[in-house]
């Protein structure tokens, strides 16, 4: 959600009736069915994703999924065009072999990596700025869709490796080596703490000339940001002291919070422009 607002917010005069859709057919269809999809050939028992004790996967699941992805493309054509609905088809593509037991491309740790922070990030930015502003697709070369869309994916690949600090038993039972595990505990925290560094300074130089209220937006970003750094900090050093505290609770809580300040600051850009 923070990359489609973000994207939102960097489109002068964006039509807000494809704002609209394309906001319900990522995060209502999309998103669900490549959870719904990654769940299934996963068959997770332990906690995964926003589920502390995931039920049963069943066949259901899987026909879900294929249901969600159809309704999503085909609505896609009718929203915004051929474009938006190829895209959506080859986010789709891509999420399914992430878990899919014949490609699966979660048991390779840097390109899993790599993919999620692509897709999730600079392909979806770019997809969004595309529809909602009725970009021409060869001018998304330029560099002011290019800078924005490779933070978007610097911030993903920086915080993803998060999502998987807890799972290490449950992905080294499926013989699925992650970045996190490839990083180890500890070393997954200072890669995330590397990461935002640069994504900090990479929305320095892009925000120099933004304001939001009068005020300087890379300011804004930082007072917004402080709780999610705060929390960070505060966990690395339970962790440091005993490593079961990288567990489900302290990741959905950072997952959480990183979520809200980073939407409320793109929504606040967004405003300004309004």
């Amino acid at each position: 959600m923070p990359v489609f607002w973000f994207a939102v917010s960097q489109t002068q005069n964006p039509d807000w009736s494809v704002v609209v859709g394309l906001f319900v057919i990522l995060h209502l269809l999309i998103y669900p069915a490549s959870n719904a999809y990654n769940s299934y050939f996963d068959k997770d028992e332990g906690a995964i994703g926003g589920l502390e004790n995931p039920p049963p996967v069943s066949k259901e699941l899987f026909y879900m999924a294929w249901v969600l992805d159809i309704i999503a493309i085909v609505w896609a054509y009718f929203l915004s065009g051929w474009i938006l609905s190829v895209a959506l088809l080859v986010y789709s593509s891509v999420s399914k072999a992430y878990s899919n037991d014949k490609i699966r491309l979660k048991k390779y740790p840097i390109v899993s990596w790599l993919t999620v922070g692509i897709f999730q990030g600079a392909f979806t930015y770019l997809t969004v700025i595309q529809a909602v502003g009725k970009t021409n697709w060869q001018d998304l070369g330029q560099t002011q869709y290019l800078f924005p869309a490779a933070l978007s994916s610097l911030n993903l690949l920086g915080f993803y490796p998060m999502t998987q600090i807890y799972q290490h038993e449950e992905d080294a039972r499926r013989g699925d080596l992650t970045m996190s595990r490839l990083l180890g505990i500890k070393g997954t925290f200072i890669f995330t703490a590397s990461i935002f560094l640069f994504v900090t300074i990479g929305f320095y130089f892009y925000f120099q000339d933004v304001q939001v209220f009068k005020i300087q937006a890379f300011i804004i970003y930082v007072l917004v940001m402080s709780p999610v750094l705060i929390y960070f900090n505060l966990w690395f050093f339970k962790v440091l002291k005993n490593e079961n505290q990288a567990d489900f609770h302290h990741t959905m809580r950072l997952n959480m919070l990183g979520s809200v300040c980073l939407n409320l600051f793109f929504i606040l850009l967004l405003i300004t422009q309004l």
